[in-house]
């Protein structure tokens, strides 16, 4: 399912940053894609969402976002990388048009406190949460918490994305590996346990061995984009065909955009609140003429593959 022409992949690395960068008022999106000459695309964004409660984890969410580089929601000139002085490390949850923004989640908050009217909510579920896990205790002390977001473990932590280019495994670096590990292993076994390994290699152990062939030279990668590139599996398992990935109501085929990798599960500390997410691989479809939206969002398309028991 790649596109012909498919560009050179490019690699995720999670990297901690300040808070200004990361909820930067400029660039909210996830996954930041534009498509070079493409005006309506200069601003593209790609928003992958995942609750943390595993029983939800199987209704993954993606949509896509594009916009002109002039336009009512962003500047024109991109964002300074210096930090704002006004707000040092805090994050500002009120936007420049005035609107404000949930302290749970960060979303549009029209909702407010009856009783100190300084904080702000999407829904009153997010409100309960807030005053159960602390802003009960700070309500009649609004300057304590006014424009900074607190910590309920109830998001994922944040990181920026550094990206950098992948270098190609040259083939007979590969081959010249598997064939010291092969040699390497032959004065440790009988010959007739190596020919019961050799009968018992499976289609699952070649694409298990592939996946991890090729992310080894960069083995923390969390992110793997490249825009109508063939995506690597963990596993020989629920690997989609072509009818598996539905077109996009404009009718066009949706192609690979990029998948996440399981190393980002180490990043998120899904853990805190004492259950657990799991995948092998999420991979991300999106519409191959990254068909015009207006100001509005579609939703995309994610498969989910897990890692096998067997692996």
């Amino acid at each position: 399912m790649a596109a012909a022409g498919a560009g050179p992949v490019e690699l995720g690395f999670a990297e901690s940053a300040p808070a200004w960068r990361l909820r930067s008022e400029q660039f909210p999106s996830k996954v930041y894609a534009p498509l070079p000459g493409r005006a309506d695309a200069f601003h593209r964004g790609i928003f992958l969402f995942c609750c943390r409660e595993p029983p939800c984890c199987a209704g993954l969410r993606v949509f896509r976002n594009q916009l002109p580089r002039k336009n009512d929601f962003y500047s024109y000139e991109p964002p300074s990388e210096s930090p704002p002085p006004e707000t040092g490390e805090s994050v500002c949850l009120q936007l420049k048009s005035g609107a404000h923004l949930c302290r749970v989640c960060g979303c549009l908050g029209p909702k407010t406190c009856s009783r100190c009217h300084k904080a702000y909510y999407c829904s009153k579920e997010h409100q309960t949460l807030d005053w159960r896990l602390g802003h009960k205790q700070t309500c009649a002390q609004p300057d304590h918490f006014d424009h900074i977001i607190p910590d309920h473990n109830f998001l994922f932590p944040e990181f920026e994305i550094v990206i950098e280019t992948e270098e190609e495994i040259m083939p007979e670096v590969v081959e010249k590996e598997d064939y010291s590990e092969i040699t390497g292993s032959m004065g440790e076994a009988l010959e007739e346990e190596l020919d019961s390994m050799a009968k018992h290699e499976s289609r699952e152990d070649t694409i298990f061995q592939k996946f991890k062939t090729q992310i080894a030279l960069e083995p923390e990668q969390i992110l793997r984009y490249g825009r109508g590139i063939a995506p690597i599996w963990i596993s020989g398992e629920n690997i989609p065909q072509e009818k598996d990935i539905p077109d996009c109501p404009c009718g066009a085929k949706r192609i690979l955009e990029f998948q996440v990798m399981p190393q980002l599960l180490n990043y998120l500390k899904a853990d805190r609140l004492g259950k657990s997410i799991d995948w092998g691989i999420l991979a991300v479809f999106t519409c191959a003429e990254s068909c015009s939206l207006g100001t509005g969002y579609t939703e995309e398309f994610v498969w989910k593959q897990d890692v096998t028991d067997t692996l």
